[in-house]
């Protein structure tokens, strides 16, 4: 049964709730805190997911730089090569080149039983691979960074963020 008779208390029956006049209007006002704090909770969301997925592209286009490195001795020495590799990979993603900066670096040693012993003489290709006890590696090491933009200004923190990320393969020694 509704009735909607206002007594001495002022209050209101509304299907068997009794609600009073003064709190007729809170759902409104909670509401009204609850959905910019909500908007807040969801742009952070898709901001960490962008800043996610920028660091993704990031280390393939490190990874993708490292494979073209790694496919033999002559183009692990190819830092022309293993750029323009890192370059297409992350532009095929979309993402603008420039924002892109890519090195690379080669180490060697003598790798006995998973462990490398680095090279002192900093010769990593000699015409026959000095003797060791193990056998001769030569890793190359692909340095990708990028920049993540956020979309809107944060208090506190910055709007711009810098992401690095490394890939290393071996190159074979053919």
């Amino acid at each position: 049964m509704e009735t909607n008779v206002l007594g001495k208390n002022q209050a209101v029956r509304v299907r068997g709730a009794r609600v009073s006049r003064a709190q007729s209007g809170q759902a409104l006002i909670e509401l009204a805190f609850i959905v910019p704090l909500l908007l807040l909770v969801g742009l952070g969301i898709i901001e960490i997911g962008r800043y996610a997925y920028i660091g993704i592209l990031v280390g393939n286009a490190a990874r993708a730089g490292a494979a073209y490195a790694a496919q033999g001795l002559t183009t692990s020495g190819d830092t022309t090569g293993i750029q323009q590799a890192a370059n297409r990979d992350f532009q095929s993603n979309g993402q603008n080149v420039s924002d892109l900066t890519v090195t690379s670096t080669i180490t060697c040693g003598c790798d006995t039983s998973g462990t490398v012993s680095p090279d002192t003489n900093g010769a990593c290709f000699p015409s026959t691979p000095p003797t060791c006890s193990g056998h001769w590696v030569v890793t190359v090491h692909v340095t990708a960074s990028g920049t993540f933009n956020a979309l809107f200004n944060y208090p506190g923190i910055s709007s711009s963020l810098s992401v690095s990320r490394t890939a290393s393969m071996r190159a074979p020694l053919i």
